[in-house]
């Protein structure tokens, strides 16, 4: 949950800065997050024909994207790809919180023993 909050964050500043010249789009990558936290290794690709549109990982994993069409002003960010990663990142926030509070409530059920 954290994480995908933290990821929405990062969206919705993409998205306010799509007006700033310079701006770099940051976003995290989010299955390399969850296989870091779990001790698996990332998605790899598969095909020479994938390709990563994230680069330049930082210190707390924080990634760069990189454009489809570049803009003249140095500003990284497209507010199609933005709002589509928002929206479908916000839709899986959504879904894990409806799962973990029919989870709960499950359990609470249990211990009353209804």
């Amino acid at each position: 949950m954290a994480l995908r909050d933290k990821r929405n964050t990062m969206l919705a500043s993409n998205i306010a800065n799509a007006a700033t010249p310079g701006y770099k789009a940051r976003d995290l990558d989010f299955d390399r997050e969850i296989a870091r936290e779990m001790g698996q290794s990332p998605v790899r690709k598969t095909d020479t024909r994938h390709f990563d549109n994230l680069v330049g990982v930082g210190a707390d994993m924080v990634q760069y994207r990189e454009p489809l069409n570049p803009s003249l002003d140095g500003n990284t960010v497209e507010i199609s790809v933005e709002q589509m990663e928002f929206s479908e990142n916000s839709l899986r926030y959504m879904t894990t919180l409806t799962f973990l509070n029919r989870r709960i409530s499950g359990l609470m059920t249990a211990i009353k023993g209804e």
